[in-house]
């Protein structure tokens, strides 16, 4: 079957391995004064080397030293976006279970999501232990999404289940490949329009390693680095190469089309009626 697919666009994508995700945090944590100078000189002094993908590496005893004063400094943040709230737990009352009454029957939803929930396959996440004590986020809108009022006003089916974020997620399998996608890039290289934006507070998938796999490709730059703007106030910087369009999200994390809702919504609508922004 042929889909006459025009372009795509790509948000804060995991793209290489050696790139995206654990290699470029400790980075990020440093540019973001998160860490000191010294452990970032020690991590990368020794070649130190994680994954996502269960590439087996060989690391000096010093890595993991270093790993984990990096983990220690940087636990308790929002790594979707480091600058974004973490909210107490004292929210949840030490509890997870909600429920809600919709139509005179009980509906029970988990509420929230730690951070590993939402991304099950970032094993760093975890604690020396193989604990996930990560922050727990949304709670609240767990609670006003399963309210009866509000599943009315959505037109939801009172038979419908509960809604819990990542609840598709938790039931998936993943099967990470060590190839990662950077290979399609290359395969759709002026076969059609591509776009790939990244929320430049991200910790996940950080700015910083979308920036190396780019580089990597070593495709012509046809529009240097400029700022892009909303409503006067710069949004965030965009750069054109042979193939793809590069644009940041300025003061946003993984979930920028969340938080920056007009200057992504104008940006994704300009750039498909290929206008400028």
């Amino acid at each position: 079957m042929n889909i006459p697919l025009a372009g795509y666009i790509v948000g804060n994508g995991a793209t290489n391995w050696a790139y995206d995700v654990q290699p470029a945090f400790p980075n990020t944590a440093f540019y973001f004064d998160l860490i000191p100078r010294a452990l970032l000189d020690t991590f990368n002094a020794n070649n130190c080397s994680y994954n996502n993908a269960n590439i087996p590496v060989t690391n000096p005893p010093i890595c993991d030293t270093t790993w984990d004063k990096i983990q220690d400094l940087t636990g308790g943040l929002n790594w979707y976006d480091l600058y974004r709230k973490v909210y107490p737990d004292t929210l949840l009352s030490g509890n997870r279970q909600g429920s809600s009454i919709v139509n005179g029957e009980e509906k029970i939803y988990k509420r929230g999501r730690t951070m590993y929930e939402g991304a099950n396959f970032a094993k760093h996440m975890l604690d020396k232990d193989g604990k996930d004590n990560t922050p727990i986020l949304g709670d609240y809108v767990s609670d006003y999404l399963n309210r009866e009022d509000v599943r009315a006003a959505l037109h939801i089916p009172t038979t419908a289940p509960a809604w819990e974020q990542c609840a598709a997620e938790e039931a998936l399998t993943y099967y990470i490949g060590p190839e990662a996608s950077q290979w399609i890039y290359t395969v759709m290289q002026n076969r059609t329009r591509i776009m790939f934006y990244s929320g430049d507070t991200d910790g996940a998938v950080p700015t910083y390693g979308t920036k190396q796999w780019l580089s990597d490709l070593a495709w012509p730059i046809t529009s240097s680095w400029r700022p892009w703007y909303t409503d006067n106030q710069v949004s965030g910087y965009t750069e054109s190469y042979d193939g793809l369009d590069f644009v940041t999200v300025k003061g946003v994390g993984h979930m920028a089309p969340q938080w920056a809702r007009k200057p992504v919504t104008d940006m994704v609508t300009a750039w498909i009626h290929q206008e400028p922004f």
